[in-house]
């Protein structure tokens, strides 16, 4: 078995480089392997492409979601299996998959995958016209506060978003959407809306309690129109997944999905910007490999 192991240093706020060691002896273990370290996100997309071109079993990424997103782009649809070492804010792929939040310990079980030979495959979605990816998809409000968090210098973790949660709400408005899933359409005022691949986003924030990233349809929740006050209500039920209880909450199941109105939203997927909406969307069944035991969690339980 070949397994490269991709690393930029600097994911995590310099935490990559701390278990590194670490990360590339574990996999030794099991595996022949090779370290490649890349420094920017144009660096880090041409290794995991190399990575797959050299026909590599794994390819072992220590990073965290905006990582994870380059390397899916590389392992979709290919025999190369994605090994996910999480050191970033969210997460929340390694939180799908069941894995632990600690990047040694999730190193030690994606190990011991390789070793006994277990693979799992993972839905994955589709910008039309973009990229692929493997959590979420969402587009006004919690896009606005992904879109801080990603400027934001404070250290890594949920403080991140609550701080951002708190900023945005002062510029929480309702807009107008519409949703095309399959046979349903919704035009409404919304605050905010996501498509769900696995059931997380924001650092275990499970905005699509119920997806299923193997069942090769999308959870989408749409927020309609509330105000701070109500808002500042919903959020607490967000960390329960209770929210879907709220009538100003609607959801939904579809295989794809389009997105548009006149509100000037920017879509992010992964935690990473793609583009403004409209947008279409297309579930991709079964199109990623990933090394995790076969008896973990894919619904956003772990990490």
């Amino acid at each position: 078995m070949r397994t490269v192991v991709l690393i930029n240093p600097a994911s995590g706020r310099g935490r990559a480089a701390g278990v590194a060691a670490e990360v590339v002896r574990r996999f030794r273990a099991v595996s022949a392997v090779r370290v490649a370290i890349a420094r920017t996100a144009e660096d880090f997309a041409a290794s995991a492409g190399d990575a797959v071109a050299g026909e590599a079993d794994v390819l072992a990424v220590v990073g965290g979601d905006g990582a994870m997103h380059a390397a899916v782009q590389a392992c979709v649809g290919t025999r190369t299996a994605l090994a996910v070492i999480p050191v970033g804010t969210g997460n929340d792929l390694a939180r799908a998959l069941g894995l632990p939040a600690d990047p040694l310990a999730a190193a030690r079980v994606a190990a011991g995958a390789l070793q006994d030979g277990e693979r799992r495959v993972l839905d994955l979605g589709r910008v039309v016209g973009g990229n692929r990816f493997a959590t979420v998809l969402c587009a006004g409000f919690d896009a606005q506060v992904n879109a801080r968090v990603n400027r934001s210098k404070l250290p890594i973790g949920r403080a991140r978003y609550d701080f951002a949660i708190l900023r945005e709400l002062t510029r929480l408005r309702a807009m107008p959407l519409r949703v095309e899933a399959d046979n349903t359409v919704l035009d409404l005022a919304a605050t905010c809306v996501a498509i769900g691949n696995t059931t997380s986003y924001g650092g275990g924030v499970p905005i699509c309690p119920r997806a299923d990233p193997s069942d090769g349809t999308f959870d989408i929740t749409v927020v309609g129109e509330v105000g701070r006050e109500d808002f500042l209500k919903i959020m607490p039920t967000m960390r329960s997944g209770g929210h879907v209880q709220h009538p100003a909450v609607r959801t939904l199941r579809a295989r794809s999905v389009r997105l548009s109105g006149s509100n000037g939203w920017v879509a992010f997927a992964d935690g990473e910007p793609q583009v403004r909406l409209p947008v279409s969307v297309r579930c991709e069944p079964g199109a990623l490999r990933v090394l995790a035991p076969a008896e973990a969690s894919l619904t956003g339980e772990a990490a």
